[in-house]
């Protein structure tokens, strides 16, 4: 999970610096805005993690389904 909090903090880190460049942000208001864009991207990695892992574990089952269907076919 390191990995993705480093991922997390570097994409922030982008984001806010694109921010400040712009003049979308100032750099008095860092502080609010970093942690502001920071928990809205890691919310978001982190539900797209969750839903991908979701996706692999049906898939895995229904593998594993088909597959039962299979030896239960050769069986009979």
């Amino acid at each position: 999970m390191a990995n993705i909090d480093e991922q997390i903090l570097r994409a922030t880190k982008e984001i806010v610096v694109k921010f400040i460049e712009n003049g979308r942000i100032s750099p008095t208001g860092f502080h609010e805005t970093f942690e502001s864009i920071y928990q809205t991207v890691e919310k978001t990695a982190k539900a797209s993690i969750k839903a991908s892992n979701q996706e692999v574990e049906k898939d895995s089952q229904k593998d594993s389904k088909k597959e039962d269907k299979g030896k239960k076919g050769k069986t009979g």
